[in-house]
């Protein structure tokens, strides 16, 4: 219900990129010198393995030295083995509320918290990085739901955790309600870097979306992963999940020489590599 491309908003401008148009962005990241590279969208019917599968061998193919993340959603245990055995390395995959009846007030009826978890360990068992998180400050979040997904976490392990502020969105029923807050992220971003050490912890464009310095000081608070957009300029304000966000007109070039910069500002250097998951200690 919080989300703005939501299939029950009528006023999104629904958009897909042809394999051409990600592979061109892949290869333009590459040249900048990415090395890894993150396809999301929306849960499309029209997704289906015979689109994906041969995309991403193509990228594999193209990019033999470069990691290959997904993030679409739901699937069936098959169609996750296909798209690990034909190149994928990582899955995200956000949990976004350990609580089962948190989950239904934020989800319609149809959408089942212990399915998602169960894609979550299904995931993890074929062999993928997997990453999970959740929203801060989301709709009827109390701490001991917030507890709850700090446990949820640690029994998962994941390799990735993406937590971010919850922004409301004026096309959707929760735009009234209050966003989380910077401080409640980032506290929660320390707690995160301090129970897994070596995990992956992005600073999100949603954090850098409430504050001016919310990314940098993402990474202040233990956050190492920052995530410039390949998007084409041209549909980025088209994927617009919650409202105001950043980084919607920037080319890709620009985008990464700003986010260089902002992390140089703060005494950190932006290493660009596969960026694999250190194992635990």
């Amino acid at each position: 219900h919080y989300c703005g491309i939501r299939a029950g908003n009528p006023h999104a401008e629904r958009y897909r990129l042809t394999a051409e148009q990600i592979l061109a962005c892949c290869r333009q990241g590459y040249a900048l010198g990415f090395r890894t590279f993150v396809l999301q969208g929306g849960e499309d019917p029209a997704d289906t393995d015979e689109e994906f599968v041969p995309l991403v061998k193509q990228i594999r193919g193209e990019f033999p030295d470069c990691a290959i993340t997904l993030s679409i959603g739901e699937r069936s245990r098959e169609s996750y083995q296909r798209l690990f055995d034909a190149g994928a390395d990582r899955y995200l995959l956000r949990h976004e509320t350990a609580d089962f009846t948190h989950y239904g007030k934020l989800h319609p009826p149809e959408l089942n918290p212990a399915h998602r978890q169960d894609c979550l360990r299904t995931l993890k068992d074929i062999g993928y990085q997997v990453g999970a998180g959740m929203m801060i400050g989301s709709p009827y979040q109390t701490r001991a739901h917030l507890l709850a997904d700090l446990r949820f976490l640690q029994d998962l392990e994941p390799h990735m955790i993406g937590i971010g502020p919850f922004i409301p969105h004026q096309d959707t029923p929760f735009r009234d309600m209050p966003a989380g807050t910077l401080q409640e992220t980032l506290r929660l971003l320390g707690i995160l870097r301090l129970m897994f050490p070596n995990v992956l912890l992005p600073a999100t464009t949603a954090l850098g979306t409430i504050h001016p310095l919310g990314r940098e000081k993402g990474i202040l608070a233990g956050a190492n992963v920052v995530m410039p957009n390949l998007s084409p300029a041209d549909v980025r304000g088209k994927y617009l999940l919650y409202d105001g966000k950043i980084c919607t007109g920037d080319e890709a070039a620009e985008c990464h020489r700003c986010m260089e910069a902002r992390m140089e500002n703060i005494g950190y250097h932006v290493v660009v590599s596969r960026g694999d998951a250190k194992p635990r200690l």
